[in-house]
């Protein structure tokens, strides 16, 4: 027996692909936004993950500040309790400068030289006297510059003049009459500069 199809079968067909196709779009759509959504939820992960991160960083670095600021300060304790303990070393060395001063000047004065007064001011000291000339006064100066420890390298001649004095039987001498200034090292900057620490008079009469 013969059977014939009398229906449409073309629009059946048709109608078939084209539902397969929506199908096919929808899951291509469903594993679309699937891939999109895992994606998103990657990076967020990811994002959520630095920001934990900057976070811990941020709060290291704030510690930190607050130990460098707890240093700085420390050292600036350190700096204060330093140079009070160097004052009061060189007030206590500054007690005996004056004798050293003065063993000093009667180590450097050369012959035909002496001193009617001295002055100290802070560590400045002025200096006057007599010599028997001009030469004595620059030996003077040149035993001070290089050869004294207690007093600086640089003396100032104030002033060199010439004077008359009283010498035995009336007479008159002619003399130079001189000031002069010099700087005196303190003994904390002597025992540094002496190798075995403790200070030594340089000594000789130019």
């Amino acid at each position: 027996m013969i059977l014939i199809n009398l229906l449409p079968h073309r629009e059946a067909a048709r109608k078939r692909r084209k539902e397969e196709f929506y199908v096919h779009l929808f899951l291509a759509a469903v594993a679309g936004a699937l891939v999109v959504g895992a994606a998103y939820l990657w990076y967020q992960a990811r994002i959520g993950h630095q920001e934990d991160r900057n976070l811990q960083l941020t709060q290291a670095i704030a510690k930190l500040d607050l130990e460098i600021k707890d240093i700085a300060t420390l050292e600036a304790e350190i700096e204060s309790l330093r140079a009070r303990k160097q004052a009061v070393e060189d007030l206590q060395g500054d007690r005996n400068l004056p004798v050293y001063m003065m063993e000093e000047l009667v180590t450097q004065l050369p012959d035909g030289v002496y001193l009617v007064k001295i002055e100290q001011t802070a560590q400045a000291v002025t200096i006057q006297g007599y010599a028997q000339s001009q030469e004595r006064v620059s030996e003077l100066l040149r035993n001070i510059s290089t050869n004294s420890q207690w007093m600086g390298k640089n003396p100032q001649l104030i002033e060199i003049v010439a004077s008359d004095v009283d010498v035995d039987g009336g007479a008159k001498r002619r003399v130079s009459k001189f000031t002069l200034k010099v700087d005196l090292v303190r003994p904390s900057s002597v025992n540094a500069d002496s190798p075995e620490g403790t200070p030594q008079a340089a000594g000789g009469k130019g």
